[in-house]
């Protein structure tokens, strides 16, 4: 089946879905390095190796808060294809070693098991301190994936070691929200329960999608059961899923669904959800499964200790899902009146279309987003409404944080979908003087495996959209006042 960004791309045939000209020339300066990168690389396959070569690639910075860094790589066997142009993995330690002097890399960080997807964590780190680091594998330095090639930066916060072969690399880590940190909520979507392939855009046949290895859980499984795992490991008190729960809105994918996310904790108490363009079906099963309390099918405003979460269903309406999102006049009437009510009450906002597209790697096109107007309205409301803080959506499957100059004090974060390459969900750490987002990777095993595999959606160029373009684009810090939240009851 195809994902619900690829529905998106100009090889549909609904007219209203095509870019315009100049968006197929912005994509295309975009994607013309990474392209002649690819090629390249491929030139460079047809070498021989010695059997005990090995290869450290796909390096990245994925998580940087005040205190702690989430670097991952993968080790491949040089000269290997696994049939998606990707070597077969070599299975070995890795160390990343690092300091706050290029020359003196004196700390070092393992994971303290042989594997080919790596993923070290370095903690107890100085807030507002640059830090430079190498990540080793068997002697072998790893190095990144090439996204400052297209105006992204996937291993650091500076510009330092780009162009070196394998670092070091360097990163600068922030400061900690002001305040006292209250609760931590989980930002997720795009789990698409039900899929068999990634990727599709169907009348492209380069773009043939990634199946599962044989033998392995069906991938939206395992990925949305390492998101729920990792989600609580990581102190969520919250689960916020934006949308497109399912691949096509069937009872049976559902309702696997809400099994998985009941691992979490209850719906409506502990996590809630939305509905997305996906999980539309005439039987509507979406709402028999995910019941709302709210104000109508597919929307809700609760009230949790302070902080108000408004949940919308982007997607009221008739359609094939490639056409614009769209609130419906009711929908739209009521959240209105609830931000008028209390402007100024510390508020989150989540639904499956964002309200704009900027610097897509593709073609943006209408389908992508909320209706123009619509989008319009929900700004004009957010700059009457100081309380409005976040606004979270999925639907590109990719990280991007913009801030508009209409309503400047709220974040707008696109979150990479669950299901597929990078995986996992956004932290919100929440203090009562500002909030932090932070992309966190599913850390179970297969689900390692799985991200590495679908990184090979869109031809291998999908890290170059998914990830970010910079690490600002999935961690970030900003203050707020959020004085008037009340801490979680775990953290009383």
């Amino acid at each position: 089946m195809r994902c619900c960004f690829s529905a998106h791309l100009p090889a549909l045939a609904a007219l209203s879905a095509f870019p315009g000209p100049c968006e197929v020339l912005r994509s295309g300066a975009r994607l013309a390095p990474a392209l002649l990168r690819s090629a390249s690389a491929a030139v460079r396959r047809v070498r021989s190796w010695h059997p005990d070569d090995l290869t450290a690639v796909n390096l990245e910075l994925v998580t940087l808060t005040e205190d702690t860094a989430v670097i991952t790589w993968y080790t491949g066997i040089p000269g290997t294809d696994d049939g998606l142009g990707h070597p077969l993995p070599a299975i070995t330690e890795g160390e990343v070693v690092y300091g706050t002097h290029p020359a003196r890399l004196n700390r070092s960080a393992s994971e303290g098991r042989a594997t080919a997807h790596h993923q070290v964590e370095l903690t107890g780190l100085e807030p507002g301190q640059t830090y430079y680091y190498q990540a080793r594998s068997r002697g072998a330095a790893a190095t990144p994936t090439p996204l400052h090639l297209v105006r992204g930066n996937a291993v650091g916060t500076s510009a330092f070691g780009l162009g070196s072969g394998g670092g070091p690399y360097s990163f600068t880590t922030p400061q900690p929200p002001p305040g006292r940190h209250l609760l931590s909520i989980a930002l997720c979507n795009d789990l698409h329960l039900g899929e068999t392939t990634a990727g599709l855009v169907g009348g492209i046949p380069l773009l043939r999608g990634v199946v599962q290895q044989p033998g392995r859980a069906p991938y939206p499984e395992l990925m949305s059961r390492a998101l729920v795992a990792e989600a609580r490991r990581r102190g969520a008190d919250l689960l916020l899923a934006g949308g497109d729960i399912s691949a096509g809105g069937s009872a049976h994918d559902l309702g696997e669904a809400r099994r998985i996310l009941d691992g979490f904790g209850a719906h409506g108490e502990d996590y809630f959800v939305v509905r997305g363009n996906h999980d539309r079906s005439r039987d509507d099963a979406f709402r028999t499964t995910f019941p709302s309390e709210g104000a109508g099918p597919g929307y809700f405003s609760r009230d949790l200790g302070g902080l108000r979460i408004i949940g919308l269903d982007t997607y009221a309406k008739s359609g094939n899902g490639a056409d614009a999102g769209g609130l419906g006049g009711e929908q739209l009437a009521w959240f209105q009146g609830q931000l008028r009510q209390q402007p100024d009450q510390p508020t989150l906002i989540f639904g499956h279309h964002p309200l704009t597209v900027r610097d897509s790697l593709f073609p943006v096109t209408r389908g992508q987003c909320l209706e123009r107007r619509q989008a319009r309205a929900l700004v004009d409301a957010y700059a009457s409404a100081p309380g409005v803080f976040l606004h979270h959506a999925g639907h590109t499957h990719r990280n991007k944080r913009t801030v508009l100059t209409r309503a400047p004090h709220v974040t707008h974060q696109e979150v990479a979908a669950a299901k597929e390459y990078p995986g996992g969900f956004t932290l919100v750490r929440i203090h009562s003087g500002g909030y932090a987002l932070n992309h966190f990777k599913a850390g179970d095993v297969a689900a390692r495996q799985w991200s590495e595999r679908s990184r090979r959606v869109a031809a291998g160029l999908w890290p170059h959209h998914a990830l970010g373009r910079s690490v600002t684009d999935r961690n970030s810090v900003r203050a707020h006042d959020l004085s008037g939240v009340m801490a979680h009851a775990g953290r009383e």
